[in-house]
Order: C-alpha cells, then sequence, then structure tokens
C-alpha cells in the first residue's frame, strides 16, 4: 500500500474516534470516555496480572539452574 495512503488511514483511525468521543458527551447514553476508562482498568489489571505471572515463571525457570 502507498504509504501516504497508509499514513492518511492511520490519521483517519486516531482522529475520528477522538472527536467522536469528545462530542459524545452531550448524546446522552453514547458516552464513549466511561467505557474507555472502564477498557483501560481492565487493561490495567491484566497486564498487572500478566507480569506478575511472568516474573513467577522466570523465577521458577531460575530455580531449575
Amino acid at each position: 500500500m502507498n504509504k501516504w495512503v497508509e499514513i492518511l488511514l492511520g490519521l483517519i483511525l486516531v482522529i475520528v474516534p477522538i472527536v467522536l468521543a469528545f462530542y459524545s458527551q452531550s448524546w446522552g447514553s453514547w458516552n464513549f470516555w466511561s467505557a474507555a476508562g472502564t477498557v483501560f482498568k481492565g487493561g490495567l489489571f491484566w497486564g498487572i496480572v500478566g507480569m506478575g505471572a511472568l516474573f513467577i515463571l522466570l523465577g521458577i525457570s531460575d530455580l531449575k539452574e
């Protein structure tokens, strides 16, 4: 794909959801910010749990050596 088309498509895919979420605050039930915050908190939680599991596995692997 052409690099300029890729850059343009990337900009569209970044800017449009941000603008949509910004204007959704006045639309009542279409509040994308609360959904985005929930996904971020869930991702943060599972990321920390995953890192903890990774460190446990690395520690067990070091014990074997």
